[in-house]
């Protein structure tokens, strides 16, 4: 067998457990999965019952030429997350639950074979000594056969994690009992083992990945963000798609869109009322870059875009509709709501008007590659061009904006009548983009009176409460 080329990296699955996969340097595979830290986490009672967390040390890989070579075979290492529980006195015996989790915060990893075989597996050993076969979200792999550095062949089962990222529940609610004389200590191991397969594995070479051995008394609120990139199966299910380079006549910048007529993407915000008033539905437009970002579901009110007939955004003049939207509007919300809001980068050069130009078209001009680099920091703004564009069923990202009006019935950010969007018009001075009341995108003079929807991106540490995302059903927020 000729030789191969072989990843070199360092790899450390930390201790609260950090596991990060660092820098690599050539083609060569070397890998490091944090450095560790103790995840300690007391819970004080009214009593004087005693209930600790730990994760003794990181899971510390160091791989190089040296090590992973051809026929080297795998290499492994683990970290013991560790509850440990004391009941107040000796006629007591008391009971908690807790909860533990697997968290790969990013990742950066790919599969370097045409068939995707696994080349980071994650072992879990309950208390009890069972492998634990089954998570919300990742693939049990049993029985991977591998060549060990003698030559004999060894099994490894566990979860592929090559590509995974998100918060995964690894145990719900459970359950440990002591008494105050005997403290009972349940082990969690995990174990990390890079695959060695008998091929090329030069596509890891450089590779990060970063996640979390979480063990806490607490319920982990998920992610706003994680939650809805976590119902993404396929492009089009569930209403979601993925705008990676895969997919055709899509952004291409990795963000999960909702499209089709109407998908279950309602979040009720600016309240907390058990049922959601119209005034507080909104809808989201997507994830982009770990930041959910939302639409109110009905109009604003009407407003001109700008009573100057000017649509210039620079340092010293902003148009109306920015005091419109971050006073005016901003100001309606409390501070609890306001405070979820992220301040963004708007891109706000925008672009020439082409009848010709298809969703992607305008993306590339207003945001992507292509956008003239002026930009205005702000907390809320209107959806894009490419944004309404993308809203509409997949088979009409082929066709121009600007003969949009067949998409009405099939694209769910479509409001009904004439509507601003944020971007200016470059080709002249008074003109910024806005969608008509049949459905197509044109550009209209600035001093108009037309519809408003709030746009902003929410705080990537916003949390997931409830909801399903209808109407009547929303998603509901921490």
């Amino acid at each position: 067998m000729t030789d191969r080329k072989k990843l070199e990296k360092y790899l450390i699955i930390g201790a609260i457990a950090i596991f990060a996969i660092i820098s690599a340097t050539y083609a060569y595979f070397q890998a490091q999965l944090g450095n560790g830290a103790s995840a300690n986490v007391d819970l004080d009672t009214s009593t004087t019952d005693s209930l600790t967390f730990d994760v003794n040390n990181a899971i510390d890989l160091n791989i190089n030429q040296f090590n992973f070579g051809v026929g080297a075979g795998n290499l492994s290492s683990n970290a013991i997350a560790s509850a440990t529980l004391l009941a107040n006195n000796a006629s007591n015996t008391a009971t908690y639950t807790y909860y533990v989790y697997f968290k790969i915060n990013s990742n950066e990893f790919v599969y370097t074979t045409e068939d995707n075989k696994p080349e980071i597996i994650l072992t879990v050993t309950d208390p009890e000594g069972n492998p634990v076969t089954s998570i919300d979200g990742l693939t049990y792999v049993p029985n991977v056969q591998t060549i060990t550095s003698d030559g004999s062949t060894q099994t490894v089962s566990g979860f592929d994690i090559t590509t995974a990222s998100g918060t995964f529940v690894v145990a719900s609610l459970y359950s440990i009992t002591a008494d105050s004389t005997t403290p009972t200590t349940q082990n969690w191991e995990f174990t990390a083992t890079f695959i060695n397969l008998d091929s090329d594995q030069q596509g890891n070479t450089g590779k990060e990945m970063d996640a979390e051995i979480i063990i806490q008394e607490d319920e982990m609120k998920p992610i706003l963000a994680d939650y809805i990139t976590g119902l993404y199966t396929i492009d089009g299910e569930n209403g979601l798609y993925l705008h990676d380079a895969d997919l055709a006549n899509g952004a291409q910048d990795n963000s999960y869109r909702y499209a089709g007529a109407n998908p279950n993407n309602y979040v009720c915000f600016g309240t907390d009322e058990v049922s959601c008033p119209e005034d507080n539905l909104y809808r989201i437009i997507g994830v982009f870059n770990g930041q959910v970002k939302l639409i109110k579901s009905t109009s604003y009110g009407n407003y001109v875009w700008d009573d100057g007939n000017s649509n210039t955004w620079d340092a010293s003049t902003k148009p109306d509709i920015y005091t419109t939207l971050n006073t005016t509007y901003y100001n309606t919300l409390g501070s609890e709501w306001q405070s979820k809001i992220a301040t963004h980068s708007w891109k706000v050069g925008g672009m020439a008007r082409d009848t010709s130009a298809t969703a992607k078209d305008y993306y590339d001009t207003e945001v992507g590659t292509g956008q003239s680099g002026y930009e205005e920091t702000m907390k809320i703004g209107l959806m894009y061009v490419s944004d309404y564009g993308y809203g509409a069923s997949e088979e009409y990202w082929t066709t121009e904006l600007n003969n949009y009006e067949p998409t009405v019935d099939s694209n769910w950010m479509y409001l009904g009548a004439y509507e601003w969007l944020i971007s200016r018009n470059s080709g002249n001075t008074y003109s910024a983009f806005s969608v008509g009341s049949a459905g197509y995108v044109g550009s209209r003079r600035v001093n108009y009176t037309y519809a408003v929807r709030p746009s902003f991106y929410l705080e990537s540490d916003v949390t997931y409460a409830s909801g399903s995302g209808s109407m009547t059903d929303p998603l509901k927020i921490n």
